[in-house]
């Protein structure tokens, strides 16, 4: 099981837990799909629904480790994999 932590508002959105459990192979795409899968109204909010990226301020975090620009298919840190560690979905922010 991975686990993964989202953000309030995605949260809101989802009417779930802060944490919430996937099973699936350790890779974001796999998380993200799992996620959208369990969550259908979450699609189209992490990433964009026809291309696949990742929305600009939305950043994936696992071990302390920023993994927003990782390729989608790379694999976890092993302690993510493992259900050691919590894979973040992180709303960013801008401004001046």
């Amino acid at each position: 099981m991975i686990r993964v932590v989202l953000p309030a508002h995605l949260r809101q959105l989802a009417r779930c837990e802060k944490e919430v459990a996937v099973q699936c192979p350790p890779t974001q795409r796999a998380v993200l799909d799992a996620l959208e899968s369990r969550y259908p109204m979450l699609r189209g909010t992490m990433r964009d629904a026809s291309t696949g990226r990742r929305r600009p301020f939305v950043r994936f975090f696992a071990c302390e480790q920023d993994l927003s620009h990782d390729p989608p298919d790379a694999p976890l840190p092993d302690a993510v994999a493992e259900g050691k560690e919590p894979f973040l979905v992180v709303g960013a922010m801008a401004g001046g």
